[in-house]
């Protein structure tokens, strides 16, 4: 039997434990193919409005990809080759040359990710399609996806990845000359000693968690701290979240278990003091790695619920600021279309006013005509008295934007005062801005720049794209305000951004997951003998199960309830930055990120659980 033959012989062996492994790389190797391919597809090509947009975005996206996916493997592969510690040695004690040895491994790691990477590529090219679909339709495209196989990116995805793999098995290969005989049978019975619970470090984990916290629902435009510690404050925000969670993880829960394991009423009821014991052993030796995973949680909870809650909202904010499908300064064009609900011409007069000594830009209109427009938009109509104002802005921010109740504004020998402010408007704010309303008699008496818009309102807004090409055709050099092209460009670049942050979020997702499923599952082999002197002294399996499901329950669950909080903070200031509503889209990309995780969870604790049970009945 060659070395080539045993390689495939140990890999059919132990093709269980390399189940999630390989399923994690091919799913990162097709959402990486499936990238490069649109970098270099043609259908994104030919929508040259957004293929620099897409192809741009997908470029960052996959070397973002690349370096997590690299660091995945090598570091799964480094929990692959602890595991086989022992049957190394043994190959050593029987005989086998170290460097036979070391061949096998590097067959063993190459013929894994070579079955990988043609899977993946294959996989890639049958759901390109698909993905590319999905794409087109989140960007509110009309465009109909081809089954296209490119070189480039065949050629791309096979040299990458063939480095990274040759990488992982020349690690494989050196691991027989780093450790010496004894090393490789004692491997599993390593371990550290019980870090104690100071008082200092659990302190200092939870202080620098609120810090962290407070110092993020901060408003960044009045926050003194923020003004102090200026840019570098993302960064400090980082740092103290990132060191709590692993005082978090390494100190404060385990005081809290230790004080927990240390009440005797609790502990010696069932298995609960093995639990407790088991998962303070687990937690000593985890809590560098359930700090990663919380912090992967959080990013990529905040990445993509920030970008799932812009796209959400996209329509409703750009209707915000532009009421109107279409408006503009000038005479009427023909809009061809049974979809106008109406189509006014509105006379208004602009000019600058001096406030607090500052000079703006205002456009008045008279009270008749602004309730006349309020209820073509179903809006509330208002009244306005002689030296009386009411201020429209949709830009208005109370952080910083004049604080415009009870303000006196002078203009052509009036002085009107302002009774009220609303923070939206009734024409477009990039052709307009600022609106103040007065009364018939004042408007006529204002000494101020006449002119003329046209306001277009029309049904299926988001649908007029055709209509808004033609209508800037007809109107030339004039600047057309048009709701369909705006909230069709935002979606464009949403639209790609939320793909990304999706896919890339499932590719963090399983693999964090994986990662934390390799240690139960290595941890569980060096588990075998507790678990087999409980079953010789008379323990159920429901006892034991019942222990086991509280143990890899805690471990999955608590880097993902901190990713969590992590996360709620984040989007939390990132609404407020915003100044849009983003709970709904939240909620919905946090239940589907749970939803994930906790398969993997099930996964973890149904593969230990049926381990138990092998062991006990053999």
């Amino acid at each position: 039997m060659t070395l080539f033959d045993l390689a495939l012989k140990n890999m059919r062996r132990n093709m269980k434990s390399y189940a999630l492994y390989f399923g994690s790389v091919l799913f990162s190797i097709v959402i990486y193919f499936t990238f490069v391919t649109l970098k270099y597809s043609d259908d994104i090509s030919a929508l040259a409005d957004s293929s620099m947009k897409v192809q741009g975005i997908m470029s960052a996206s996959s070397v973002v990809l690349l370096i997590f996916v690299a660091l995945f493997i090598v570091y799964a592969n480094s929990f692959f080759i602890k595991k086989r510690k022992k049957e190394v040695g043994l190959y050593s004690l029987l005989g086998v040359r170290k460097k036979q040895i070391g061949f096998l491994l590097f067959f063993e790691n190459i013929v894994l990710g070579i079955l990988s990477l043609a899977m993946g590529i294959v996989l890639g090219f049958l759901l390109s399609k698909g993905l590319l679909t999905i794409l087109v339709r989140l960007m509110g495209l009309d465009a109909v996806a081809s089954f296209t196989l490119s070189g480039e990116a065949v050629m791309n995805t096979t040299i990458v990845f063939m480095i990274v793999f040759l990488f992982t098995s020349l690690q494989g290969y050196r691991v027989i000359y780093q450790f010496k005989l004894i090393e490789l049978f004692h491997a599993d019975k390593k371990g550290e000693n019980l870090p104690r619970a100071k008082w200092l470090a659990t302190i200092a984990g939870i202080a620098l968690l609120i810090f962290g916290y407070w110092l993020a629902l901060q408003d960044l435009m009045t926050s003194k701290m923020w003004a102090m510690l200026g840019i570098s404050t993302p960064i400090v925000i980082i740092i103290a979240t990132v060191t709590g969670t692993y005082l978090l993880f390494h100190s404060v829960l385990v005081f809290v278990l230790t004080k927990l394991k240390n009440n005797e009423r609790w502990a010696w009821r069932g298995l609960n003091l093995l639990s407790v014991s088991q998962i303070l052993y687990r937690i000593r030796g985890n809590a560098k790695t359930l700090t990663t995973i919380a912090v992967l949680s959080a990013t990529t909870i905040t990445a993509g619920g920030a970008v799932y809650g812009l796209y959400y909202n996209a329509g409703a904010q750009t209707h915000h600021y532009l009421p109107n499908t279409f408006m503009w300064k000038g005479e009427p064009a023909t809009i061809p279309s049974q979809d106008v609900l109406y189509n006014e011409t509105i006379h208004v007069k602009q000019a600058e006013l001096d406030i607090d000594g500052r000079i703006y830009s205002y456009t008045f209109i008279d009270n008749d005509t602004y309730n006349k427009l309020a209820e073509l938009q179903k809006r509330e109509q208002l009244t306005v008295q002689n030296s009386e104002a009411i201020m429209l802005d949709p830009y208005y921010d109370e952080r910083f934007s004049l604080d415009y109740t009870g303000q006196q504004l002078s203009i052509s020998n009036t002085v009107l005062n302002v009774k009220d402010f609303q923070a939206e408007s009734i024409f477009n704010a990039d052709i307009v801005g600022q609106v103040i309303i007065v009364s018939e008699a004042d408007y006529q008496a204002l000494e101020a720049e006449a002119s003329v818009y046209q306001l277009v309102g029309m049904d299926n807004d988001k649908k007029q794209v055709a209509v808004s090409d033609r209508l800037q055709q007809e109107l030339g050099d004039t600047h057309l305000s048009s709701f369909p092209a705006s909230y069709k460009s935002s979606l464009e670049g949403l639209g790609s951004l939320l793909f990304v942050g999706s896919f890339l979020g499932l590719v963090f997702l399983v693999a964090t997951g994986s990662i934390i499923y390799f240690k139960i599952m290595t941890e569980a082999e060096e588990d075998r003998g507790k678990y087999e002197i409980l079953h010789k002294i008379g323990v159920g399996q429901k006892e034991m199960k019942k222990t086991v499901r509280l143990q890899i329950g805690f471990i999955f669950a608590a880097p993902l309830v901190m990713g969590i909080m992590h996360s709620a903070f984040a989007l939390s200031a990132f609404s407020g930055l915003i100044g849009a509503n983003i709970i709904v889209p939240v909620i919905i990309w946090m239940g589907v990120y749970v939803g994930v995780y906790a398969i993997i969870g099930c996964l973890a604790l149904k593969q230990f659980s049926h381990n138990l049970q092998w062991r006990h009945t053999k």
